[in-house]
């Protein structure tokens, strides 16, 4: 016997439906690419995302094409997004911060139609164009006034393309497991792979983000996405914000320290995410310039593992908590949180910070497991790392075109290729990436667990750790630091730093200093160029 509901389509394009009927008025704060702040609503973000459907629907686009963005996160974004996907298109988000082929890789794996670009990307796309044969037109998303001379084949002008077009546009009429989304992974090895969300996922991980354990997003919060809306959605911000009605303060490309303070004291933000980088500049603006940010209540920070040092300086000079999330290109991205139990924030603070620097537990929607290498299944102990393995709704169950062949064990779980330990309280760790983890006389290290202590010493601006051959144990732990600006050390002090808060085996055998870290299209460490840049170096006495 089955239910007598209706049968409801879970299509995104209900979501900025709900946001223009029900908080139309609601403000979305951009700082513009051309400088100045700009003010729309939801509302007026439905209606002219109706005209953009019009004039893709012009231009030929149907359901099932892909049509591309290279942007920052800015209210015309929003528009272009939803007005692609309304119609049953593709939205695929290009990562600016890829390698020029590596973009052009990805722009013919997609086979893109139509690209949205911003004035910043300008050149770069530019350069890529010509080895994409795909691409039928390119929309500028500017004015007429600020429309530049562009070698870019067909260039339109975005307000002049939306001047020409009605508002009155039908969306839906398809079925909710429709493609809706596209994004590429990083590609830290071999090329990227394309995560092809649906409309049924991105509706339901917007669900997902509204619970209060996770984004917990209102009517109540002002809330800035720095994270782009081509990490994965901006974290599912772009999708919770207007679905609860949320204010919107959107960065465009000035993402600084400077530039974020005065956003969040102009427009009274409450909540923001962004990966750590981000946060450490703020941190120095704001300590720098003594100055406050009192209307900041939680921050969301992802995309690595958070120092330490970082979480303890928001809760102790600021008042912020800080809650860390985990997750990726193939989970939405939402696959953790950080939010203590009321058992665990009863302990005293130093106590919680244990399970603090934790990534956390799932949500309701998220099955994690650990196994090892052999499929066994392994105790939620605190100590035993294992593969970490995923499961739901909002998980990709394959690569668009079929690449990376079967990605799913036979209990439908997905390898995240990351090792990590899951407690007793639930709260899971990783403790590296499966690739990057040092293998020392048969026993793992953890290069992140000592990262993000050595990041704490007052002269480290970043730090990577790396495996380096050793003839008796394998591998050993070298310490790649970047100092900030005009510090100076010896090896020693930073040893000496990490002592008592690691195991004595975990010490590394060396520290070399370096006067940059590479961070990846994520803003990761980027730790295969460390390697490369490491490659014959040879440990002390080794």
């Amino acid at each position: 016997m089955q239910g007598l509901m209706q049968d409801w389509p879970l299509t995104v394009d209900r979501i900025i439906d709900h946001a223009k009927n029900w908080h139309g008025h609601r403000e979305v704060v951009t700082r513009s690419v051309e400088g100045p702040i700009v003010r729309t609503t939801y509302g007026e973000i439905h209606g002219r995302a109706k005209r953009v459907s019009n004039a893709l629907k012009g231009w030929g686009i149907s359901t099932g094409d892909r049509v591309a963005t290279l942007a920052w996160n800015t209210g015309r974004h929003m528009e272009a997004w939803y007005g692609i996907m309304g119609i049953g298109a593709v939205c695929h988000t290009l990562n600016p911060r890829l390698f020029p082929e590596q973009l052009a890789y990805i722009i013919n794996h997609a086979e893109d139609r139509i690209i949205f670009v911003d004035l910043t990307f300008i050149p770069l796309l530019e350069a890529v164009l010509p080895h994409c044969l795909s691409v039928e037109r390119v929309v500028v998303m500017t004015d007429e006034w600020s429309m530049p001379a562009t070698k870019l084949p067909r260039a339109e002008c975005y307000e002049q393309v939306l001047a020409d077009q009605s508002e009155d546009c039908v969306w839906g009429q398809f079925g909710e497991q429709t493609a809706c989304g596209l994004c590429y992974t990083s590609g830290t090895t071999g090329n990227p792979k394309g995560v092809l969300y649906s409309h049924r996922s991105n509706f339901i991980h917007t669900l997902l983000g509204m619970q209060s354990t996770v984004l917990g997003p209102s009517p109540k919060e002002t809330i800035l996405p720095v994270v782009p809306m081509f990490h994965a959605n901006a974290w599912g911000i772009a999708f919770a914000a207007p679905a609860a009605g949320a204010k919107l303060v959107m960065p465009g490309a000035k993402m600084d320290g400077q530039a974020i303070y005065e956003l969040i004291e102009s427009e009274g933000v409450t909540f923001s995410a962004a990966v750590p980088t981000v946060w450490q500049g703020l941190l120095a603006y704001l300590r720098e310039n003594n100055l406050k940010i009192p209307t900041v209540k939680k921050v969301l920070i992802g995309g690595s593992a958070v120092p330490e040092a970082l979480i303890r300086a928001f809760h102790d000079e600021f008042g912020i908590e800080v809650l860390q999330g985990w997750g990726m290109t193939e989970t939405s991205p939402i696959g953790t949180l950080s939010n203590l139990t009321p058992e665990l924030a009863a302990l005293p603070y130093d106590e919680g910070m244990k399970w603090r620097i934790k990534q956390g537990m799932p949500p309701l929607g998220v099955e994690l497991k650990l196994k090892n290498y052999a499929g066994q299944e392994l105790p939620h102990d605190g100590h035993t790392f294992g593969r970490l393995m995923i499961k739901g709704p909002t998980i990709a169950g394959g690569y668009f075109k079929g690449e990376g062949g079967e990605i799913l064990d036979h209990e439908g779980f997905f390898d995240t290729g990351d090792v990590a330990t899951i407690d007793e309280h639930g709260f899971m760790q990783i403790t590296d990436r499966a690739k990057d983890v040092i293998k020392s006389g048969g026993e793992w290290i953890s290069s992140i667990d000592i990262e993000n202590i050595a990041v704490g010493h007052p002269k480290v601006e970043l730090a990577a750790v790396i495996g380096v051959a050793h003839p008796k144990w394998d591998e050993r732990p070298l310490l790649v630091l970047k100092l900030k600006p005009g510090q100076t050390g010896e090896p020693q002090e930073f040893l000496s730093f990490l002592e008592g808060k690691i195991a004595k085996w975990w010490m590394p055998d060396a520290v070399a200093f370096v006067d940059d870290i590479p961070l990846g299209a994520t803003g990761k460490i980027d730790k295969k160029v460390v390697r490369e840049q490491f490659k014959d170096y040879r440990l002390p006495g080794a």
